[in-house]
């Protein structure tokens, strides 16, 4: 399918053919559902902590005498049922993240792009390129209406753009090869150069 292709400025710049297989899937929510959790679960730190019975500072000595007292026959003052003592089966440190087959991945990302393409939130432009002015990319980004935006260029980001864009609330820059799931839905509208297509197009293939 075609789709038109516009300067910063607002100027058009002629159209690009998208192909079905990346960009004219029906969207899943399930598969969708899956990618984002293992990305967000993968990302999580994992580093919860408590002290269990053998960790907490406390003496060994026998809190009370064995018999006589008409309690229950207690040794330590860390077991886990007295205040300050050790935790039983608390967290501990560890990884999050689940295995995911890479074409349920790749799967998802051509979801992804194939609904935003859908809603109406997909622009191409021609070429991500800037004077490296804050201002006045904050300008074009204004009149072209992107105020939750992620823009994904080629194989590397110009500089200048990047710099000019890290400023700005609500715009994100990546390269194609950091495209992914959970940051393209996040945002209202999805920006990709022509050369972020290409790349994309040739990776998902």
């Amino acid at each position: 399918m075609k789709l038109d292709v516009i300067k910063l400025d607002g100027g058009t710049a002629g159209s690009v053919d998208l192909g079905d297989d990346v960009f004219g899937l029906e969207p899943r929510a399930d598969i969708l559902h899956r990618v984002v959790r293992w990305q967000r679960n993968k990302a999580q730190a994992g580093t919860h902590k408590v002290k269990t019975r053998s960790e907490v500072s406390y003496s060994t000595k026998k809190i009370y005498r064995q018999k006589g007292t008409g309690g229950a026959r207690h040794g330590s003052r860390k077991a886990p049922i007295f205040r300050k003592g050790g935790i039983y089966k608390g967290p501990t440190p560890r990884s999050h993240g689940h295995d995911l087959p890479k074409k349920v991945r790749a799967l998802g990302l051509k979801l992804a792009l194939s609904a935003k393409l859908k809603d109406g939130s997909l622009v191409i432009i021609d070429t991500a390129a800037s004077t490296g002015k804050t201002s006045e990319l904050a300008r074009q980004v204004k009149d072209l209406g992107w105020k939750r935006a992620l823009v994904i260029d080629g194989a590397e980001v110009n500089a200048d753009f990047a710099r000019a864009a890290a400023n700005i609330d609500g715009l994100d820059v990546l390269p194609s090869i950091g495209a992914n799931v959970y940051d393209i839905l996040k945002k209202d509208t999805l920006v990709l150069t022509k050369a972020g297509v290409e790349a994309l197009e040739a990776r998902l293939k």
